[in-house]
């Protein structure tokens, strides 16, 4: 009798595993961070200490006067006063047991991995910040509510998801007013990602930059919007945040909200340099570059652990509340 012979199932044949050329992560840009870029960075040796600050209004009087001959001329004086600064120490680890990088598939590389995820919730904890203590009403000299209608009030603005708001007006109407009490002219728009989307289908803005095209829409970048502003630079909030606790369903969204922030920075810190705000990073405790942050990784004993861990010192700090103005529910 002949023996039968099995055709070898797919089981028999392969033995599914993870690929060598494929990994699957959601990696935020850093591009989408502007904690670190709205204040301008100071590096500091000291965890707190002061900074003079020299009172606008007496440089802005008329006090000159005609001299007559052999007399002395009228002096001037400017009085002076000091505020600090007072940078906290954030820090977050991740480790590695020896058994799990043993047991780990060549593919995984269990140090890059723990760094990334270190960095990004190191981004995510300041911006948070940032968000929390400038990024809201009752901070900024300017504070003005978006409202669903066609004749806001007081310290209002129709929001600008409407067709019949004005949202060129408004931002220039507070740009003149910050300029009136203080100066300076604002040159940074913060925006959070909802309402940067909404803005770039406005049509006062369209229609602003479109110059006459009959034929498709518009090609609308920040820098021409920035432009149509005048402002330097427009940027936008497009860090997500996940609220959910580990082991509970994700809750995901932007960090910025639905709000803007126009303001005044300094391109750079210095001496007799006015600011909405200033980044105080302590580099005198931890080097790290200007930004105040390093991470290191160390051995653990008896734990049999390798832990890597991020460190940060610093203090964002506003300097001048006359040099913002937030705009709250700009779009709905």
């Amino acid at each position: 009798m002949k023996k039968a012979y099995l055709q070898p199932g797919r089981a028999d044949v392969h033995v599914d595993r993870p690929l060598s050329n494929l990994s699957i992560a959601f990696r935020q840009s850093q591009d989408g961070f502007v904690a670190d870029r709205v204040f301008p960075n100071v590096p500091v040796s000291r965890q707190s200490d002061k900074y003079y600050v020299i009172p606008r209004g007496n440089f802005w009087r008329d006090e000159m006067k005609k001299r007559a001959p052999a007399t002395r001329a009228p002096a001037i004086n400017y009085t002076l006063s000091t505020d600090s600064y007072a940078a906290d120490v954030f820090d977050l680890a991740s480790d590695i047991p020896d058994e799990v990088r043993a047991n780990a598939d060549d593919q995984l590389n269990l140090d890059q991995m723990s760094t990334e995820q270190l960095t990004l919730q190191a981004l995510i904890r300041k911006e948070r910040l940032w968000a929390s203590e400038f990024f809201a009403l009752s901070v900024w000299t300017g504070d003005q509510t978006g409202v669903d209608s066609a004749a806001p009030g007081a310290n209002q603005f129709g929001r600008w998801d409407r067709a019949d708001s004005q949202p060129i007006e408004t931002i220039r109407a507070q740009a003149d007013a910050m300029h009136a009490r203080s100066g300076l002219r604002p040159n940074k728009l913060v925006l959070g990602r909802r309402v940067y989307s909404k803005l770039l289908d406005h049509p006062d803005i369209v229609g602003r930059l479109d110059r006459g095209q009959t034929s498709g829409p518009a090609m609308v970048l920040r820098q021409s919007l920035a432009a149509l502003f005048e402002l330097d630079e427009i940027m936008v909030m497009d860090a997500v945040f996940n609220a959910g606790a580990e082991g509970a369903a994700d809750s995901i969204d932007f960090i910025g909200g639905k709000s803007a922030l126009l303001l005044y920075t300094a391109p750079s810190p210095g001496l007799m340099v006015a600011s909405a705000g200033f980044t105080f990073s302590w580099t005198g405790l931890l080097g790290g570059g200007n930004m105040a942050q390093v991470i290191r990784r160390f051995r653990m004993e008896p734990e049999h652990v390798d832990r890597l861990e991020i460190q940060m010192a610093f203090d964002q700090k506003k300097t001048s509340a006359d040099l913002g103005v937030f705009f709250a529910t700009a779009v709905n």
